[in-house]
């Protein structure tokens, strides 16, 4: 279970969230520079190694600049879940109180984040075989023949989730096997948050949809030309299993088809581009309906954001 963190442990965290390109990564490193803080990933694929150019992790340089963890070390073979990413924060945390270093924590992923300051609900461990006979399953049927497995066995959970959801109808399954429970009770059970919510700072770094679409395009074109196409081949040659996490990676579908013959470059460059749009309007009604009370930076405020958010956390203390 997550250590919770009282205000008397630890300095005042600072969480940044936002879309996919919107430059709250850069805003994080300016912040842990002149505050003397530890930049703490919160981005579900940039917590494995296979993917760096795809996933925007930080570059090494930056990395050089002030301290950065939870980035790239987890396998690809792995499924690192939101409750690994809990326990994993807690002890991050720790290190930083050790070291006297502000924790910054940085990403996309609105789960992590709830883990955090919200708490998860538990879960059982899935047997290894479980999980292998569902994934199989998954492979050879297809998703929606998974989907009326679960609605037979549990029509509640089954309704919430979309036929073609193979991940988490998957999950459903597994964990009903495992401990004749529906995943929905285990969800609405409750856990302890890592960090006290009262001794946080929320931002959301919100740039206008057409600015944010370009920096998107224009991050997409830079990745290609730093060699996202050899990672993704790289990745393929590991012959993973397709259901894993981090073959669902933003442009990695496109970049496949793209290695196989079936798209043009210039084909799977913009379905990549598209496929990350549409997950960056994803993540910003996520954000719209679950950090509303976070304080919101709009792309006006950029430029002054570090400064502003300095000030914010010195009129707290």
């Amino acid at each position: 279970m997550p250590v919770f963190f009282p205000v008397r442990c630890l300095q005042r965290a600072i969480l940044i969230s936002g879309p996919t390109a919107s430059g709250k990564s850069r805003l994080a490193l300016r912040l842990a520079e002149r505050l003397g803080g530890m930049v703490i990933n919160a981005d579900s694929m940039q917590v494995y190694r296979e993917l760096h150019i795809l996933t925007a992790r930080p570059r090494p340089e930056d990395e050089a600049r002030v301290p950065h963890t939870l980035y790239g070390f987890a396998a690809g073979a792995e499924s690192y879940s939101a409750g690994r990413y809990a326990a994993d924060a807690a002890r991050t945390l720790a290190a930083a109180r050790r070291k006297g270093l502000r924790p910054i924590i940085v990403g996309g992923t609105g789960l992590y984040f709830k883990a955090l300051i919200e708490g998860l609900s538990p879960m059982p461990r899935v047997a290894d075989e479980v999980r292998a006979h569902w994934r199989t399953q998954a492979a050879e049927t297809g998703p929606g023949a998974l989907h009326r497995i679960l609605s037979d066995r549990d029509p509640q959970m089954a309704a919430r989730l979309a036929p073609s959801d193979t991940q988490r109808i998957v999950r459903a399954l597994e964990v009903l096997d495992t401990s004749g429970v529906s995943l929905l009770e285990w969800q609405q059970a409750s856990r302890e948050p890592v960090l006290d919510a009262k001794q946080t700072t929320c931002f959301v770094v919100a740039p206008e949809r057409d600015a944010l679409h370009r920096r998107i395009d224009a991050r997409l074109e830079g990745m290609m030309e730093a060699g996202a196409l050899q990672e993704v081949a790289d990745l393929a040659a590991l012959r993973l299993d397709p259901s894993l996490p981090i073959m669902g990676a933003l442009g990695v579908h496109p970049l496949l088809r793209h290695l196989s013959g079936e798209l043009s470059r210039k084909d799977a460059v913009s379905a990549a581009q598209s496929e990350t749009r549409q997950y960056a309007k994803r993540q910003a009604t996520w954000a719209r309906s679950n950090m509303i009370t976070w304080n919101w930076i709009s792309e006006k405020e950029e430029e002054s954001a570090e400064a502003k958010i300095v000030a914010f956390i010195d009129r707290q203390h």
